[in-house]
């Protein structure tokens, strides 16, 4: 379900972090977020693009060593 929208507490599990990790993210714009009731949401499809573009910028940044 590519529409899934994902809590804090949730994001933080799959990415092996604290949840204050993702909030602080979240906060600087450095994650795909939204609010809602002020409480911080995530849809997974965005989460999974940033972990792909993450993924290939250290996989570019190790070839150019």
């Amino acid at each position: 379900m590519s529409d899934e929208i994902l809590t804090l507490p949730e994001v933080a599990q799959l990415l092996k972090v604290a949840e204050k990790t993702v909030y602080t993210m979240a906060q600087k714009g450095e994650l795909p977020a939204f609010k809602v009731g002020g409480q911080w949401r995530f849809r997974r499809a965005n989460l999974d693009s940033w972990i792909d573009a993450k993924t290939r910028r250290a996989a570019g940044e190790e070839e150019s060593k």
